[in-house]
């Protein structure tokens, strides 16, 4: 997790009884190391089975897809804003607002 071993900070939380050996840690570290290896190996073999099939058209390649914008965001069809936002700091009069296009004479 962090700058010490997984092993301290469970005998730190009481999740342990007795603090960790030299030889245990080195032993976890040495099983962390080897399973990042495997890991890797099947990754590569994984890529290289799917190359295969792909180039024999066992299986079809995946689509590339262009992504715009945060997937949650809602896109109405719009690229940009209409307009940049503008400061009114200065004339700023509370109820004088109204939307961009709207008639006065709707006003209540």
């Amino acid at each position: 997790m962090g700058d010490f071993p997984a092993e301290w900070e469970a005998w730190i939380r009481k999740k342990r009884e007795d603090p960790p050996t030299i030889e245990e840690i080195l032993r976890n570290e040495n099983y962390r190391e080897e399973m990042k290896q495997k890991v890797k190996d099947v990754s590569e073999k994984d890529k290289l089975l799917q190359a295969k099939e792909y180039e024999e058209g066992l299986v079809a390649e995946p689509s590339h897809t262009q992504v715009k914008g945060h997937a949650s965001a809602p896109y109405y069809g719009k690229k940009e804003p209409s307009q940049d936002p503008t400061s009114t700091a200065n004339t700023f009069q509370p109820g004088a607002w109204m939307p961009p296009g709207s008639d006065s004479s709707q006003k209540k």
